[in-house]
């Protein structure tokens, strides 16, 4: 009754046209029985003692396995799957500040690498809000990630194409009147398919379709080595990314266009970078080697 009751009131301040109300996401019953024939996805996050793939470790997997269609519709929770893990090191105040994790929380835990297998071994789509991120650390750890496809909800939409400002999983939920409790590896995986279930600005379809379907394509990485400094700032502006080498990549920067633009953006590199032709490397992913340690 009471929210009910709420509820007309945040309808009666948006009415004013004064007011925004944002609505907090409520995380769907983990009870949804998929049909034979459904497809399984799996909405990821992990919590870290920092950023370095290498160096730091996870210190929370969260899961969320959902059942989507045939024609990439989102159709109810399965289950859920949650786990600390104590790391090597004490977790820093810094962390604990963002994650809300603390080290009494984590003292003799340990993520069990059977579980995580059982739980993720039936998924079609892994996803997450940074893959690139995320997929390294999964795919360190838990070897039923390797040859999963995944998708990447921050960069593989064009949110600023449907008027967004922002990428941050916050921003995007504000702008649909929602928000969450952000930074516990759970509640960014229930945010993030709360998201994905809206439809696009001017779509009758949802977020999650279209980014099934630019998963889907080849994309083309090149690189643009020895592009000169003066001209780094339209690289930029381009979305170039910067690479510093240390990862054993070239150093240099980069851009990765889905295969049918290729040809466009190599004529834009000969014509307003290099004022010459230039073989450039390149390199291609589809959603089973996209964001993966093995690129």
């Amino acid at each position: 009754m009471q929210s009910e009751i709420n509820e007309t009131l945040a309808r009666q301040l948006e009415a004013t046209g004064q007011y925004r109300v944002l609505r907090r996401v409520v995380p769907p019953s983990a009870d949804f029985r998929p049909e034979t024939g459904t497809r399984i996805g799996i909405a990821l996050d992990v919590e870290t003692t920092g950023l370095d793939i290498v160096r730091d470790e996870v210190i929370e997997l969260a899961m969320i396995k959902f059942a989507y269609s045939a024609d990439d519709r989102i159709l109810g929770v399965v289950d859920v799957f949650q786990a600390l893990q104590e790391p090597s090191s004490p977790i820093t105040p810094e962390i604990t500040a963002l994650t809300r994790i603390t080290n009494e929380m984590v003292v003799g835990q340990a993520i069990d690498p059977v579980a995580v297998d059982r739980f993720a071994s039936d998924a079609n789509i892994v996803l997450a809000h940074n893959s690139a991120f995320d997929r390294k650390f999964a795919e360190r750890l838990w070897p039923v990630f390797v040859h999963k496809p995944w998708a990447c909800s921050s960069s593989g939409i064009t949110w600023k194409e449907y008027g967004f400002a922002s990428a941050k999983l916050e921003h995007l939920l504000a702008a649909h009147g929602l928000f969450y409790n952000a930074h516990r590896a759970v509640d960014d995986c229930f945010a993030l398919l709360t998201l994905l279930d809206q439809n696009l600005a001017g779509s009758s379809k949802a977020a999650f379709a279209f980014l099934l379907e630019r998963a889907r394509r080849k994309t083309v990485r090149i690189w643009a080595e020895q592009s000169p400094f003066e001209l780094r700032g339209a690289l930029k502006r381009r979305n170039y990314r910067w690479n510093d080498g240390s990862d054993g990549r070239p150093k240099s920067w980069y851009l990765d266009v889905e295969e049918a633009a290729l040809d466009a953006e190599l004529l834009y590199l000969q014509a307003e970078i290099y004022q010459q032709e230039m073989d450039l490397q390149r390199q291609e992913f589809t959603a089973l080697d996209r964001y993966s340690n093995r690129t």
